[in-house]
C-alpha cells in the first residue's frame, strides 16, 4: 500500500511543507517539453512502484501461458510473481523517505500497481486453477473492484488518518489490498496438493443456488471466501494496524 502521503493542511490551516513540495513536483511534469519527459522525471521511488506492476503483469501473462500450455511451470511462475510485487511495494516507500522524495504521480503508480498485483493477479489465479462458473467469475470481479475502490478511498482519505510523529497513519481502514497473497498462498498450497481443475478439483465442491448442477448458477463454496475478503476490503469499520 502507498506509504507515501501526509496529511496535506496543518493544524494551523496552513499547507504543509510536504504539500508544497508536492505541488513543486507537478509544476516539474508540467513545464518540462518532450516526447520522454515524463519518463525523465521519475523518481527512484517510482522506479520501484512500476517494479511491483511489472511483476503482476508477468502474474498475469504466465497464468495465460498455463490456460494454453497446461505446463505448470507457468502456474508457479504465476503464483510467484504477486510475492515479489509486495517486495517492491514495501521497497517503494522506504526509498521516497531515505531519498527524501516523493510525487503525486508516484503516488498515483503505487496505487494502480498495487491493483494490477494484488487485485487482478489473483483473481485470475483463482480463474485459472478452476474458479470458472459464472458465478465464480462474478465473485472475482467483484473482488477486483472492491480492491479498486479500497485504493481511490485510501487516495482519498489518508489525511484524514491519524498519523504518528513521522507522518505514517496508524492504521488500515478495510483490508490493505496486499492482503490478498493469503489467498494467494492457498492457491499455492492447493497446486501444490493437485487441488486444481484437471487434477483433484479444488476443496469444498459447488454450491447450485439455481438450475441444474454445471449452469450458471454453480458456485465453488470457497469463491464465498473470495467475497468476504472483497468486503473486508471495503469496510469503513474495519481497522487493520500498521506494524
Amino acid at each position: 500500500m502507498n506509504q507515501r502521503k501526509t496529511s496535506a493542511i496543518t493544524p494551523n490551516g496552513h499547507e504543509s511543507i510536504e504539500e508544497e513540495h508536492k505541488r513543486a513536483a507537478l509544476r516539474q511534469y508540467q513545464d518540462t517539453e518532450g516526447h520522454f519527459s515524463l519518463v525523465r522525471n521519475f523518481r527512484l521511488a517510482d522506479l520501484v512502484t512500476i517494479a511491483n506492476g511489472i511483476c503482476g503483469s508477468f502474474s498475469i501473462f504466465m497464468s495465460a501461458k498455463y490456460l494454453i500450455s497446461n505446463d505448470e511451470d507457468y502456474l508457479w511462475s504465476a503464483l510467484a510473481f504477486p510475492l515479489a510485487g509486495l517486495l517492491f511495494d514495501f521497497l517503494d516507500g522506504k526509498v521516497a523517505r531515505w531519498r527524501n522524495e516523493s510525487s503525486m504521480i508516484g503516488q498515483e503508480l503505487d496505487s494502480l500497481a498495487d491493483l494490477i498485483s494484488f487485485g487482478v493477479a489473483p483473481a485470475l489465479l483463482a480463474f485459472v486453477v478452476g474458479f470458472r462458473t459464472y458465478l465464480d467469475t462474478v465473485v472475482l470481479t467483484g473482488f477486483i473492484c472492491c480492491g479498486l475502490a479500497r485504493l481511490a478511498r485510501f487516495n482519498a482519505t489518508v489525511a484524514s488518518i491519524p498519523k504518528d510523529a513521522k507522518g505514517k497513519a496508524a492504521y488500515f481502514e478495510g483490508l490493505p489490498i496486499p492482503s490478498s497473497l493469503g489467498l494467494v498462498a492457498i492457491l499455492s498450497y492447493w497446486t501444490k496438493q493437485g487441488w486444481i481443475e484437471g487434477k483433484q478439483g479444488i476443496p469444498w465442491g459447488t454450491l447450485t443456488l439455481w438450475g441444474k448442477p454445471g449452469g450458471d448458477g454453480e458456485l465453488h463454496t470457497f469463491s464465498i471466501v473470495f467475497g468476504l475478503w472483497a468486503a473486508a476490503m471495503v469496510s469503513k469499520t474495519l481497522h487493520v494496524p500498521k506494524l
